[in-house]
């Protein structure tokens, strides 16, 4: 993973890059505070604080088993932290459910692809938009001209998502049906279907050839320019390196380092977090 013989010894905070970021005035859409979270005597996420820019990449790493999917899950509501603070665009999200954080504006992929496999990928798409309708159950039951209009409007935005993507060709074929690397499109069509400011991504790059995930990194980098807010955990330092603005580093449930890129490439605490310290002696 890292392979640079010159390692950057100076602490993160004496970097050009990062002195700079440090005096610029930017609004901060996303932050966890002390955030906290136990499986029993398990403590796996430990006074952990992040900050997220608007406008930014943002990418979390850090070596299996060091809390990244559990913060995640924390931020979307999946789980109910223990201790500390999630903060988003000022709010506290404490206490919301899963589907109430989408309301708010957090949209999320997963690790392992959530799929509704049966269904066509056009109406995965239509589903992400479902936080976002207005008519209720008696308008879709008796098809009111409101309801009508507004799934034709869902339609519509679906198609242009799944074109967006590049997946227009598989419009009405069932989701698993499609190649992986399509999949993985596909889940982040359906997550920007419900119009987030932030969109979470795991791991977006698992299971993905060279080529895809650099048409990945292409795309993700374009959507800054859509005013979002992007947060992902990645494995693929390629992709860390090539599209974050900013990288914050998990081990053992806390932050060890956080900086500009070419700093945590070079930071030792995180090599030695990936690759385990030496022993004395050892040549």
């Amino acid at each position: 993973m890292f392979k640079d013989s010159n390692l950057n010894t100076e602490k993160l905070v004496e970097s050009k890059a990062v002195k700079k970021r440090i005096n610029m005035v930017q609004e901060v859409v996303l932050e966890t505070q002390k955030l906290t979270k136990k499986f029993g005597g398990l403590i796996a996420v430990n006074n952990f604080d992040l900050k997220v820019n608007r406008g930014e990449i943002s990418s979390l790493i850090g070596p299996n088993g060091a809390g990244k999917t559990t913060v995640f899950n924390v931020i979307t509501g999946l789980y109910q932290a223990d201790g500390g603070k999630v903060i988003f665009k000022g709010e506290d999200l404490g206490g919301k459910k899963p589907h109430g954080i989408v309301t708010k504006g957090i949209a999320r992929t997963f690790q392992n692809i959530r799929l509704f496999s049966n269904m066509t990928c056009l109406e995965n798409v239509m589903a992400g938009q479902h936080c976002c309708s207005k008519e209720g159950t008696w308008s879709s039951i008796f098809g009111t001209s409101y309801q009508k209009k507004e799934e034709s409007e869902i339609r519509k935005i679906a198609k242009r998502l799944l074109q967006q993507v590049g997946l227009w060709k598989f419009e009405d074929e069932l989701a698993k049906n499609i190649a992986y690397g399509n999949q993985r499109m596909l889940e982040i069509a359906r997550a920007l279907a419900s119009n987030p400011d932030l969109l979470i991504l795991d791991e977006p790059s698992s299971g993905l050839n060279d080529k895809e995930s650099e048409d990945l990194m292409n795309f993700l980098k374009g959507l800054l320019k859509e005013n979002l807010t992007i947060l992902l955990i990645e494995h693929h330092m390629n992709v860390v390196m090539g599209i974050s603005d900013w990288v914050t580093v998990m081990d053992e449930g806390k932050k060890i380092a956080e900086g500009v890129p070419e700093d945590i490439y070079r930071n030792p605490l995180v090599i030695e977090a990936y690759l385990g310290k030496e022993e004395e002696g050892e040549i």
